[in-house]
């Protein structure tokens, strides 16, 4: 490809990351306030959380893009550019799926770890705060990383609003190489790369976040107690 081809190419992907990182961060806010909700005591805050989970998952991820920059805007007598639209519906889309995780994962938690809170006099949020989400949210990260490479997949979508994305821009390549195999294995290629970096980045993270979850360091009398003993042949211990 000359070189004006490979600036449009390289336009897309910055435009991919630009929706894909606005995105994720929209979707992380979304599957922990939803997710909380979902575990709420008061069952009209779960209702609604489980409610705007069934609607968002039930739906597909590229008519909620068409709703978001066809409808939505009219309705309220103003425009969305195609970079927040897409943010929109993507993020309130997978927010969606992310709040199973969060809920699944305080789920998860040990009920004595609750107990125990409650017997401290923890408030909700304080057992929340320092108890559940500091355990769970380890537990979290390789599922949100399986759906942060479905966002970045997802982002493809946008390019039915004319978006200058990865796809759009590739297939603007296309028609002015008239060539599809060469310039769609370049963008399969990139997608991988991308998504190759963000697992080995998620990967890391739950390698930090778990370490020493749980685990204190061990005491000195603790190790004495568990050296076994030993005996001389005479039987002198």
């Amino acid at each position: 490809m000359t070189s004006g081809l490979w600036e449009r190419v390289l336009e897309g992907v910055w435009v991919t990351v630009q929706l894909l990182v606005l995105s994720a961060l929209l979707a992380t806010a979304v599957s922990f306030v939803v997710g909380v909700a979902r575990t709420h005591r008061l069952w009209i805050v779960r209702f609604l959380a489980g409610f705007y989970t069934e609607v968002f998952r039930g739906t597909s991820a590229l008519v909620m893009i068409f709703w978001v920059f066809f409808v939505l805007p009219p309705a309220f007598g103003w425009q969305l550019v195609p970079l927040w639209a897409g943010t929109l519906a993507l993020g309130l889309t997978y927010g969606a799926y992310g709040s199973e995780i969060v809920r699944g994962a305080l789920a998860a938690v040990d009920p004595a770890q609750r107990e125990g809170g409650i017997a401290l006099s923890f408030t909700p949020w304080q057992r929340m705060k320092l108890i559940l989400l500091p355990q769970a949210v380890p537990e979290m990260i390789p599922p949100f990383s399986n759906l942060l490479i479905e966002l970045l997949k997802g982002t493809a979508l946008v390019s039915v609003m004319g978006m200058g994305d990865l796809a759009f821009s590739a297939n603007l390549v296309r028609l002015a190489l008239q060539e599809s195999a060469e310039i769609y294995t370049y963008i399969l290629l990139i997608y991988f790369a991308i998504a190759f970096l963000l697992t080995r980045l998620m990967r890391g993270l739950e390698k930090k976040l778990k370490a020493g979850v749980g685990k204190a360091p061990a005491r000195k009398a603790d190790v004495e107690l568990k050296r076994p003993e030993t005996t001389n042949v005479g039987g002198a211990v």
